[in-house]
């Protein structure tokens, strides 16, 4: 049964204390997407994971892993300020547009990092797909399409920093399909009738073009060219552990490939992160990590066809693959 809100006096406490933190929802990956009028589908943005809170006029921006990143969402947080409601938790993503209107997380990196780029911060888009909590009432047990029908109304029609995730009213199948041919990253689809709850859930599911993901960097295989790079060391996270995923040896330049193992040999490690043999491999700490774009899964757990497509230091923001992923 939905949940009926209870009107307040302003003076009065809320009903639903507003959490300070609400671990996100988090979409299982799936090779094809469902069927059936239960589900809901929304593009899949390549950006940041952001929870808006705003209470008593403080606005804050908490990324996927519970860190503060205010400062970099500026536009973003100012925005939030003009909703007109006096505490709402917002979920959502902040990304960056190209030229033909895909998010593309290249460009927000660069948009919010430290050297020059040709977006600023205030071109990063936030698209909210859910609203958890408002003006004193927690919203996460009643169903996504009533939460949805909440949210509209506060975002939909937007055009500045904060803008509604639109749902596709199409079916899955040729709604993966034109996104695919439009060069998205993939789609999502969502269960109508559930729930919010915290974590990898199968109301949620993704769907991608191709596989992209990020992984941590354990180590090294030379090159034949001199002070370059063969093939790069993976692993994915299972559990508190790092499991070696397989090497990548394409998708860099030869100017890459060399800036890449300046960067291992600056952070060279004593044993092996992962539990790993290679004569001739050179081992690092894993405090890097590489994005990584991916067919598929071999069957004992290595990456098929990957190639490489951005190098990042680990922090609050990225997040290395989890097995449970595959």
């Amino acid at each position: 049964m939905a949940k009926t809100l209870r009107k307040k006096p302003s003076s009065a406490p809320p009903a639903d204390p507003m959490p300070r933190r609400i671990e996100p929802c988090v979409a299982t990956l799936v090779d094809k997407p469902p069927k059936g009028p239960e589900w809901a589908f929304e593009v899949k943005w390549d950006g940041y994971r952001l929870a808006i809170h705003v209470e008593r006029g403080e606005v804050s921006a908490i990324t996927r892993g519970g860190y503060d990143w205010t400062k970099k969402f500026a536009s973003i947080v100012a925005e939030a300020r003009e909703l007109g409601h006096a505490s709402m938790i917002l979920d959502g993503e902040a990304v960056v547009l190209d030229d033909q209107g895909r998010s593309d997380f290249g460009l927000l990196q660069r948009a919010i990092g430290k050297k020059p780029s040709l977006h600023e911060p205030s071109e990063i888009i936030f698209y909210a797909f859910d609203l958890l909590y408002l003006d004193g009432d927690d919203l996460r047990s009643l169903p996504l399409a009533e939460r949805r029908r909440r949210l509209e109304p506060i975002v939909a029609g937007r055009t500045g920093a904060i803008r509604f995730s639109e749902e596709v009213h199409a079916d899955g199948a040729d709604f993966f399909r034109a996104a695919c041919e439009l060069g998205l990253e993939g789609i999502i689809a969502k269960r109508r009738d559930a729930p919010y709850r915290s974590g990898r859930r199968p109301e949620w599911l993704k769907i991608k073009c191709v596989r992209r993901d990020t992984f941590a960097i354990v180590g090294y295989e030379p090159s034949t060219m001199p002070g370059a790079i063969g093939r790069l060391l993976l692993a994915a996270r299972k559990g508190d552990d790092l499991v070696y995923v397989g090497g990548c040896g394409t998708g860099w330049s030869n100017q890459e490939s060399v800036m890449l193992r300046e960067l291992l040999n600056a952070i060279p490690a004593d044993r092996p992160a992962v539990a790993l043999k290679r004569k001739g491999a050179v081992f690092a700490r894993p405090l890097l990590v590489a994005e990584i774009e991916y067919r598929a899964w071999t069957q004992d757990g290595k990456l098929r066809h990957p190639s490489f497509k951005a190098v990042r230091e680990m922090n609050g923001l990225v997040e290395v693959c989890e097995l449970d992923d595959r």
